[in-house]
């Protein structure tokens, strides 16, 4: 934790204990605390919006589909940014390590991607 003009950046564990301590003393609150804690959202590379970036997580899959997925340059790590979808959700084009990629619906749903803001 650090203080800078009287905010203290916490974590939500922190944050947490602070407040349980300071009801059960009964203390009042005169510093102002700033919550500020990033939650990591993960989700499948289908469910990825338009524009956003996310970093490959995993891939879950076997057989033929799943080595054709790596091949093509999908693997864990890479950063990841859907370009456009379908008017029916089928194909995806997205971009990876600098090339776009077109991906099946079901393709897609076997990456798990960690979104960036």
């Amino acid at each position: 934790m650090s203080a800078r003009g009287g905010f203290i950046r916490v974590t939500e564990r922190i944050y947490q204990q602070m407040l349980s301590i300071m009801l059960m003393l009964g203390i009042p609150i005169y510093i102002p605390i700033v919550y500020k804690y990033r939650m990591k959202k993960e989700v499948t590379l289908d469910k990825l919006r338009v524009k956003h970036k996310g970093r490959i997580i995993s891939i879950n899959g076997s057989g033929a589909v799943f080595r054709r997925i790596l091949e093509m340059g999908v693997t864990k790590g890479a950063v990841v940014e859907v370009v456009k979808v379908a008017p029916l959700g089928d194909p995806i084009d997205v971009k990876v390590r600098g090339y776009n990629l077109s991906l099946r619906k079901e393709e897609a749903a076997m990456v798990a991607v960690e979104v960036s803001e």
